[in-house]
């Protein structure tokens, strides 16, 4: 089975980014996170995301 990321480069569910965004009254971290990271050159989504974006 598959599983459905959001984020295939750092492997990140919906039900992460939900339980993100409860557990901190509203802010989403991971998202800040990718972006972050994402910045910094770290993304893969053209090797890791089955679409290749």
């Amino acid at each position: 089975m598959m599983t459905d990321y959001i984020c295939y480069c750092f492997e990140y569910t919906e039900a992460d980014i939900i339980e993100d965004v409860e557990k901190n009254n509203g802010r989403a971290t991971i998202i800040e996170r990718i972006i972050s990271e994402t910045r910094a050159g770290n993304c893969q989504c053209q090797t890791k995301n089955p679409k290749g974006t």
